[in-house]
């Protein structure tokens, strides 16, 4: 399809982020770039040879909607966004920088504005010159000016769009204070700059392979030439960005690197260290070369030198390049992101919860509820049995809940998907070839693989979670069980979460259940010790005898052991019968105690016969009662007790009393 045909195409119908691709490609040869990890659904066009960004693409879903709404910022330079008079157009969206205009795709943009701001947009950024017709010109007065000796001219066939660049020796008659004299450049970087290779546009590979070649070059080069104070405003920064003076000055600031000493000087040219680093300039195997990119870390960012966005990228990218190289998993959890395992960490624990430990999977709970359930009372309570609660209510759910013939897990996080992955593509990195075909797995919930040089990661996403499902079912168990444990600080019911109580109530019914069954008093009785207990009563007995005692017994025909034994069944027989409560942790008296106060009658006889303490009565009858009520039930009050009316119900029920 020609040019000409696709801008026909593009014209008969509504704007769209792909048109602008497309654009970009068949015109200037620009291919988007995705797999930016801190700008998720975004990419961005990126300026052929500069390699700065010309253009921020958006996209997000529209959940009213049900449409994807698009968004791009352009860099075209200053321009008065009020006299242009597009409604369409604005203040940047993402972006920051006057010389950045935001565009609303979906607000009727007309593609022939949009094109030309992107064509804007390529000049802008050309580096060290402008383009003219099919040939751009670097020319001698702006080649003196940055310190150069040699000018190039860049020659463009606009039929197939390729370009190619012609090196000349250019006089230099205009002279600044940053200028070195020709005799004073090092003949090595003059030899490193020349030794660039271009095939047609530079891709982000070619970029890499020509870094490379240059960075073997230079890889034992000194300088002794301070930064000249300038900044470098380039992204993906290699030497070819860099001027005559600013090269000295890095190579002078490497030298100090690598003897220990870490100075101020732009992110953009630190960043080059970091890509010789990958790239095994200044180290050999993939364990020393991540050994050495953790010692700028600590001794370059740690310090306050660098950047803040250094960091993140860094980490991430020595984890990338670990996995990469197939390096031990001990090597790729070391620079993973702590949130992202941690996260995984939790996944595997709700996904599977019967082969986890409650800490486990409470750890799990935690990880997505965080304080709605860190700050529960139920913990405070009884902070072992109400994690096992929770975590029995999520077991339970999990294993019986299906939401439109979902599990509860899936419904909550998602399936397990593949997603295209770029590794390092936040450095300058030779590949050196295709990859090899690989696997590496970091957990049941994170895994990478390689085909065909295509990477892909195996993971689950945030954009899928459904939050909302799992925060009703923490909220749900939280509140059940704030009441179930009379901990106080109730929550109010909701409708959103009726679903879950069918679980929920399940397993407070097993805990019930459980509790009664190790509450139960369990007495054995020795019986091979009773004939002991006879004798020696009999002997005491005959020993506290009178003469005419031990006369009428004679005459009567009875032994001591007789009436001994009849006094002893008496005795037996005589004492407070237990009634059939195997689930209250009460003897006899108390609760007699208890049923003759729930039907209003006075306790004075029983308290007096059983000779006891009202104070001692409550304490007792309250501390036995406390894992079954989880409060005080009977209450004293000047020797007169009384049942705390909260309770009456409950207690009745157990005793099988009506209330008076």
């Amino acid at each position: 399809m020609t040019f000409r045909a696709l801008m026909g195409m593009i014209r008969e119908k509504t704007m769209e982020l792909s048109d602008l691709i497309a654009y970009a490609k068949e015109k200037y040869g620009i291919v988007e770039e995705r797999g930016y990890q801190s700008f998720p659904n975004c990419s961005v066009l990126s300026h052929p040879r500069s390699r700065t960004w010309i253009a921020f693409l958006m996209r997000q879903w529209d959940m009213e909607t049900g449409t994807e709404i698009e968004r791009c910022d352009i860099r075209c330079g200053m321009r008065p966004i009020d006299k242009l008079g597009k409604t369409y157009l604005s203040p940047p969206i993402r972006m920051r920088g006057a010389d950045w205009i935001g565009v609303a795709l979906d607000k009727g943009a007309e593609s022939d504005v949009v094109f030309k701001l992107l064509d804007e947009a390529v000049v802008y950024s050309e580096p060290r010159g402008v383009t003219t017709g099919g040939k751009w010109t670097y020319s001698p007065n702006r080649a003196a000016a940055r310190g150069e000796s040699r000018g190039y001219t860049v020659v463009i066939d606009e039929a197939s769009s390729k370009w190619d660049v012609i090196y000349e020796d250019v006089p230099l008659p205009f002279l600044n204070s940053s200028y070195r004299p020709a005799n004073e450049v090092p003949e090595r970087i003059r030899e490193m700059r020349r030794m660039i290779r271009y095939a047609g546009r530079e891709t982000m590979s070619v970029k890499a392979r020509n870094f490379r070649r240059q960075a073997v070059f230079m890889q034992d080069f000194e300088d002794d030439f301070p930064w000249p104070g300038s900044k470098l405003d380039c992204y993906y920064a290699t030497y070819r960005d860099l001027t005559i003076n600013q090269l000295r000055g890095y190579f002078t600031w490497r030298a100090a690197i690598r003897r220990g000493e870490y100075q101020p000087i732009p992110a953009q040219a630190a960043l080059i260290y970091v890509y010789e680093l990958f790239n095994g300039i200044g180290a050999s195997s993939p364990e020393e070369r991540l050994r050495k990119l953790k010692e700028f870390e600590a001794g370059y960012l740690d310090s306050g030198v660098g950047e803040r966005y250094m960091r993140s990228m860094l980490r991430r990218s020595m984890m990338e390049f670990a996995i990469v190289r197939n390096l031990p998993l001990e090597t790729v959890r070391q620079y993973a992101d702590p949130d992202m395992l941690a996260r995984d960490e939790a996944l595997q624990a709700l996904r599977r919860p019967s082969e986890h430990s409650d800490e486990e999977v409470f750890c799990g709970l935690c990880h997505f509820a965080k304080k709605k359930l860190t700050a529960s009372p139920v913990l405070t309570v009884d902070g072992d049995r109400g994690r096992h609660l929770f975590c029995e209510i999520w077991r339970m759910a999990a294993l019986k809940c299906r939401l439109k013939d979902q599990t509860l897990f899936r419904s909550c996080f998602g399936r397990q998907k593949s997603y295209s992955w770029f590794p390092l593509s936040s450095v300058v990195y030779d590949w050196g070839g295709k990859p090899m075909d690989m696997d590496y797995s970091i957990s049941e919930c994170r895994s990478y693989h390689c085909r065909n040089g295509e990477w892909e990661a195996n993971c689950y996403e945030n954009y899928e979670y459904d939050k909302d499902r799992f925060l009703s079912l923490i909220h749900a168990a939280d509140l059940r069980l704030r009441r179930y444990l009379k901990t106080g600080r109730y929550l109010r019911d909701s409708e959103n979460d009726a679903w879950a109580l069918l679980y929920i109530d399940e397993v407070i019914r097993e805990d019930e259940r459980l509790v009664a069954e190790a509450s139960r008093q369990k007495i054995t009785v020795d019986l091979s010790g009773l004939d002991q207990i006879r004798k020696d009563a009999i002997a005491t007995r005959n020993s506290l005898l009178t003469e005419e005692e031990r006369a009428e017994m004679e005459t009567s025909g009875d032994t001591a052991e007789d009436v001994t034994g009849r006094e002893f069944v008496a005795t037996v027989t005589d004492a407070p019968s237990m009634p059939d409560y195997p689930d209250i942790p009460l003897d006899a008296t108390q609760i007699q105690i208890l049923q003759t106060l729930l039907r209003g009658e006075p306790i004075r006889d029983i308290i007096k016969k059983n000779r006891l303490m009202p104070s001692m009565v409550a304490d007792a009858v309250n501390e036995a009662m406390f894992d079954k009520i989880g409060d005080t039930v009977l209450s004293c009050e000047d020797d007169m007790l009384s049942i705390v009316g909260d309770y009456r119900d409950d207690l009745a029920q157990l005793l099988g009393e009506k209330r008076s």
